[in-house]
């Protein structure tokens, strides 16, 4: 039996104006847009995770993923929620995650945002002009060979 996998896959959604939103907010619409987090969903660690790389990233800091885990700990802790989700393993399959959609590297078990690079340069850059164009390409190539 043949499975039918992927080669790459993209979720974009699209909220309202981002207003006087806090920047746990504004990181929570960013993974709710790219399909990193789905709406209604609870388990929000994603979004811290996001967090902690974004601030590594201000500082130009590779951060191994035990790190992440005890800084997300933290922030969960100063923001008054649930300590859930921070297993090691859940942690790196986060990562993981974020490095297939291309927003974060990873060398020698340290990681950080890609190139130190603001979300929006890699989004516009790896997304918007890489992922999409070859996406729908490919997409048309199944229509016209449906005629």
């Amino acid at each position: 039996m043949v499975k039918d996998l992927p080669l790459s896959e993209i979720t974009l959604r699209r909220y309202e104006k981002p207003y006087d939103s806090s920047p746990r907010e504004l990181v929570r619409k960013v993974c709710l847009s790219l399909g990193l987090l789905q709406p209604g969903d609870s388990r929000d660690i994603m979004v811290d995770i996001l967090l902690v790389l974004q601030e590594a990233r201000k500082k130009k800091e590779w951060i191994s993923s035990f790190a992440v885990r005890d800084r997300v700990e933290d922030l969960r802790k100063q923001n008054s929620l649930e300590v859930k989700g921070i297993a090691e393993s859940n942690i790196r399959r986060q990562l993981k995650r974020l490095r297939d959609s291309m927003l974060v590297d990873k060398q020698e078990n340290q990681y950080r945002i890609s190139e130190f690079a603001p979300l929006s340069e890699l989004f516009e850059s790896k997304i918007e002009r890489f992922l999409i164009p070859q996406t729908i390409e490919r997409i048309k190539e199944y229509l016209a060979k449906l005629n």
